[in-house]
């Protein structure tokens, strides 16, 4: 599955908008970065990074381990964390849904990757 396919199904699965798909493939696959840094390899406002790194805090995807720094937590667990969001925000029922679990396992490696250089 490209990285491509996986941002779509961020979108469509769990309802991140096409900035915060972005945002959360970069730190996840790369490792913590500052606002700056992920706006400048994204190529978008500044403002619309940090919304984005503070939703996806909210979403239980990243952390913030200094006031100035991003990190992704474990794909595995934030890929169901944020369906799981998704669901209570729109009073959906919370159950298995094997598309979400593929994007935690295929995101899995990179991450790991990542922070192992």
């Amino acid at each position: 599955m490209s990285f491509s396919q996986i941002e779509r199904d961020l979108i469509s699965e769990i309802q991140l908008d096409p900035i915060q798909a972005k945002v959360y493939l970069l730190v996840t696959c790369y490792g913590k970065m500052t606002p700056e840094e992920i706006s400048t390899k994204l190529k978008i406002p500044l403002d619309d990074t940090r919304k984005a790194s503070k939703d996806l805090m909210a979403f239980g995807a990243f952390i913030d381990i200094s006031q100035t720094e991003f990190e992704a937590m474990h794909p595995r667990f934030t890929a169901v964390n944020m369906y799981r969001k998704m669901c209570e925000r729109n009073n959906i029922e919370f159950k298995r849904n094997k598309i979400v679990d593929n994007i935690g396992v295929i995101l899995e490696k990179p991450y790991d990757d990542a922070r192992t250089k």
